[in-house]
This record gives structure tokens, C-alpha cells and sequence, in this order.
């Protein structure tokens, strides 16, 4: 049986919108990492959304931004392909314990404020390529 497309892809932006709020309120306490890790789970979740209206079934079970712009059929140019990996590597670094450590301490507030002006630019771009 075939998914109900719309109620999927619903339950993905909403899920989108509340990563996106969370990391809001990390970034509130400082969590920067986690805020990081949180911002690319908005915009995963986003590009399942177009996922499934390309597809007309289920997203695919990766994390890989990139990746999955191109299954939603998103161009991407230069720019937003180098952003988009930049982005998936937050979530890798803020997962892993090897990573974990070094991933913290770039982490600072600026940089983190600077990375989440640019995942809320795509939030906005991408959700605007849903309608």
C-alpha cells in the first residue's frame, strides 16, 4: 500500500520546524555543538519533505545533505553544495566521541552564529521550495 504522500510529507516539515527550534534553544544555553547537530536535522528533515513529493513514497534513510537535494531534485550550486557538506558534517562530528572533542572546541559562539544564519537560510529556501 502506497503512503499517504501529503501526511508524509506534513510530518516532515513539521519535524523540521521543531529541530530548527530546538537548536534555537541550544544555542540559547550554549550547547553550540548540539545546536549544530540540531540546525543540520532541520534542514535533513526539510529535504525529506521534498523527498518525498519527488518521489511519491517514503525519504531515504540518510543524512547526507547533498545527497538528498539531488534525490528531491534541488539544484544546488557551488556555494550551497560546499555549504550542504559543511552542514552534514556537523552531524558526524557531534555524534561520534573521536570527533566529539575537537568538533566542541570550534564550536564557539561566533562560529556557531555564524553556521546557524546560514542553516536558517536554507530552512527558508528550502521550505519555500516546498510550497
Amino acid at each position: 500500500m502506497k503512503p499517504d504522500i501529503n501526511k508524509l510529507i506534513n510530518f516532515w516539515e513539521s519535524e523540521a520546524g521543531e529541530a530548527l527550534k530546538v537548536a534555537g534553544h541550544l544555542v540559547e544555553k550554549e550547547d553550540f555543538s548540539h545546536a549544530l547537530f540540531f540546525g543540520h536535522l532541520a534542514l535533513e528533515k526539510m529535504l525529506k519533505a521534498l523527498c518525498v513529493r519527488e518521489l511519491r513514497d517514503h525519504a531515504p534513510p540518510i543524512h547526507n545533505l547533498v545527497r538528498l537535494a539531488k534525490i528531491a531534485g534541488i539544484e544546488l550550486d557551488e556555494q550551497a553544495e560546499s555549504d550542504l557538506v559543511t552542514i552534514t558534517a556537523f552531524n558526524i562530528e557531534s555524534r561520534y566521541p573521536d570527533f566529539k572533542s575537537s568538533f566542541r572546541k570550534k564550536c564557539t559562539q561566533e562560529f556557531t552564529t555564524a553556521q546557524m544564519e546560514i542553516i536558517k537560510r536554507y530552512f527558508k529556501w528550502l521550505k519555500s521550495q516546498l510550497k
